[in-house]
């Protein structure tokens, strides 16, 4: 898996992992289950969860069953073993929440999802949409030309290892 980084929707992180092989993203429950809540609290949100997934599991849900666990990073900057889930599962989880904010984050996830399709069919849209982010947090021009070429020079590198081994 690559790709560690993190999504917004609204004011919110929700962090996400990219799993290469399977072609999906696994984003953290709790930090959707904090969206659906309109919780800023990591610890509400976290026992929301837990109890959550102690029901869905006496009902006989497949949802918790089908949360994987990876390593993703806290707000302290250490990584921790943290429930996560595709999209699929999502929407299933996101329909045992009562919010207003469901419809909204499922039209969000189908986005995520367009957008990654796009970006696999035209790698370029991806390169834009990460410069338009960085323009939209205040990076200079100058910082994004450097990312954007240091992150070209790690895959020629990348590339050059593989193809030596």
């Amino acid at each position: 898996m690559t790709d560690n980084s993190l999504a917004f929707f609204e004011n919110y992180k929700i962090r996400r992992h990219y799993d290469e092989q399977t072609e999906t993203w696994y984003f953290s429950v709790v930090d959707i289950i904090a969206v659906l809540l309109q919780q800023s609290d990591f610890k509400t949100a976290r026992k929301y969860w837990n109890k959550l997934k102690e029901r869905l599991k006496k009902e006989g849900s497949e949802s918790v069953t089908n949360c994987h666990q990876l390593k993703m990073e806290a707000a302290d900057g250490k990584k921790y073993l943290t429930d996560a889930a595709g999209p699929e599962t999502l929407l299933r989880l996101i329909q045992s929440v009562p919010s207003p904010k469901a419809e909204p984050i499922k039209l969000w996830l189908a986005k995520v999802g367009y957008e990654r399709l796009q970006d696999m069919s035209d790698p370029a849209r991806s390169l834009d949409r990460a410069r338009e982010y960085w323009q939209q947090h205040g990076r200079s021009e100058k910082w994004i030309q450097q990312g954007m070429m240091g992150q070209e020079t790690r895959n020629k590198l990348t590339i050059t290892g593989k193809t030596t081994k």
